[in-house]
């Protein structure tokens, strides 16, 4: 069964070299373009895609708007960013407003494909330059957590649910952080679970966000 997807630039060149890149994989089908937010808004009504590769820094309405009305109308779809900007948080305001995945546009088609699949997969995905920003804000901090300067939500975390929010927070998928930690994916999403009861957080969105802005990383 393909992935039915919907380009939203306001590059006529990006959304053509996007669309040959896509075209290629056997399991993905663009189905509609658009070159602005109003535009993605209607064309999501009248196409119903599975999946939307949106750009962030469209004139108007930006992707971020564009996403949180979309996924207010459209809760199924998901949404993978692909954006010239290399912030932690835009990234964060992106996640916030419910995208699966954020990819920079220098990372290459291959990196935008992997965002794709694991965003179908109900995954979040960060391509390894934004995470490696979010290394960066993790290892500024890295002293304050060995000195146990957390924040209160993450005091009540259980040594198993810090080392999984560590990997979350890295971009490891459930399987990943499964196989890393030897321990059944399934009993990853129960510590995902509980995770986010004790941050009082609502959705693996809002753990990316979380997780983004506090700057994690595993040490």
């Amino acid at each position: 069964m393909s992935i039915r997807v919907m380009l939203v630039d306001d590059h006529r060149i990006m959304r053509e070299a996007l669309r040959s890149v896509l075209e290629q994989e056997p399991d993905i089908e663009v189905v509609a373009e658009a070159t602005d937010g109003i535009g993605a808004l209607r064309q999501a009504n009248e196409d119903t895609p599975d999946l939307i590769v949106m750009d962030i820094g469209m004139p108007g309405m930006d992707g971020i708007e564009v996403t949180r009305r979309l996924l207010k109308e459209h809760p199924a779809v998901k949404v993978v960013a692909l954006s010239t900007y290399s912030d932690r948080r835009i990234a964060a305001q992106m996640m916030d407003a419910g995208a699966s995945g954020y990819v920079i546009k220098a990372a290459g088609g291959d990196e935008l494909v992997r965002a794709m699949r694991a965003a179908v997969r109900d995954e979040i995905y960060l391509c390894p330059e934004i995470a490696d920003i979010i290394g960066e804000a993790g290892r500024a901090r890295s002293g304050q957590q060995r000195r146990g300067q957390k924040r209160p939500g993450e005091r009540r975390l259980g040594k198993r649910e810090r080392e999984v929010l560590l990997l979350l927070s890295d971009g490891k998928s459930a399987a990943e952080i499964a196989a890393r930690l030897h321990i059944a994916a399934a009993t990853v999403e129960v510590h995902q679970r509980n995770i986010m009861r004790k941050l009082n957080l609502h959705s693996p969105a809002q753990l990316a966000t979380y997780a983004i802005l506090q700057g994690l990383a595993v040490p």
